[in-house]
This record gives structure tokens, sequence and C-alpha cells, in this order.
């Protein structure tokens, strides 16, 4: 795995049935979500390589893949669903910051013909977020939101009270860890910034905070 974190740098890491992966192997991305490198120790010496990616994964809810599905019941037993959740440990899970459940597609949504917003439209709007974080942080060598530290995350993501009481009472109903806080205050301000607004938004922030839970809900 720390060959694939490495050779990821600057792009995207795709990891699909997340949960297939030994524990051993996805213990090892821990470091490198943090850090942004990976370190090798060997008998000849230490090695650091650069490893700043996006880590994107897919899995089923289940060994069956029907847990919570409306038309076929899931047949896994509650120690196999125990064993496969277990692969992926809370700080592995705590690194990643958009959790979204995608349940199956309706017939009468494939069907459907109306207008939706194109590719080329999303791609306008996310342009434009990506300029507002270039102009706000360049001044610091970093280029997106999510390279912010917790310094400038204090310096750009202030809240008002009521978003400050929003957070507070997410963090004691939902048990939100302390890695939590900056993490979803940079996908609120990344969600805020794609809305093309100077301040972030109790929307922003039930948004943000959904995004991350909503795996577990």
């Amino acid at each position: 795995m720390r060959a694939e974190v490495t050779l990821s740098h600057n792009g995207v890491l795709f990891l699909d049935e997340f949960p297939e992966f030994s524990r051993a192997a996805l213990e090892v991305l821990r470091q490198p979500l943090e850090d942004h490198f990976v370190s090798i120790n060997r008998v000849q010496g230490s090695y650091v390589f650069p490893s700043a990616f996006l880590l994107c994964c897919a899995q089923n809810p289940c060994p069956c893949g029907y847990l919570g599905d409306e038309m076929k019941e899931c047949t896994c037993r509650p120690f196999e669903m125990e064993r496969y959740q277990r692969k992926i440990s809370g700080p592995l899970l705590d690194r990643i910051d958009l959790q979204i459940h995608v349940p199956r597609v309706k017939y009468e949504d494939l069907r459907n013909r109306s207008a939706e917003e194109t590719s080329a439209q999303i791609r306008t709007r996310v342009c434009a977020a990506r300029n507002i974080q270039l102009k706000r942080l360049k001044r610091y060598g970093i280029y997106c939101n999510a390279a912010m530290n917790h310094r400038q995350v204090e310096r750009f993501c202030k809240l008002d009270q009521n978003c400050s009481a929003l957070m507070e009472n997410a963090f004691c109903k939902l048990g939100l860890s302390a890695r939590s806080y900056d993490r979803i205050l940079k996908v609120a301000r990344t969600i805020a910034d794609l809305a093309g607004s100077d301040a972030i938004l109790t929307s922003h922030i039930a948004e943000a905070i959904q995004l991350r839970t909503q795996q577990n809900q």
C-alpha cells in the first residue's frame, strides 16, 4: 500500500471494495492522510516519500450488499456484518471527510428525462470556487481549503453565534472527535465558496456535518 500512496501523490487514490483490503494495509493510510508523506524504514535506512493525494473509497453496506435495501433482504449474519465493518478502524474513518450512502437507483429515476445540472455547469461552479481559494490562500503557498492548518482554519472559517451553537450541538450528540472540528469547518468553507458566500452560514455547517456522518446514520 505504501507504493500506491506515493504513486498517487498530487492525484487520486481510488480503493474499491474498501473493507476487502486487509486491516494492516488500510492502517498504512493513516499517516499519509494526516501528514502528506509516507515513511519506509529498512535495514539500509529510512526513506520519506511525498504522498498528498485525494482518497476515494467505495464499499457495500454489508458482505451481501443488501443491508437497508428496499427491495432485497440482507442475508448476512450479525457477526459477518460486524467483522466486515471492523476492517475499517475508527481513526481511519475519522480521516475521511465525506461519507455518503448511495441507495439503489429506482427505475423511474433511470427513465427521468428532466433537465439536470450539466457537467459543464458543475465545472464552472467548481472552478470559480477554486479560484476563490487560490486568491485567499496563495500567500501561504497552498491552493485549496483542504490544505489549511489549524491557524488558517481559525482565520478563514470564523463562525457566528448560530454556527457555533450548531457545531457544539453536533459534537455533543454525535460524539465527534477533536480531529473532526477542523475537517468539518474546511468542508463548510468549501460549501460556502461553491455558493459564492463570503461567510459560513448555518446551512453550510449543517451540510458539512451531514456529509461527514451520513454513513453512520
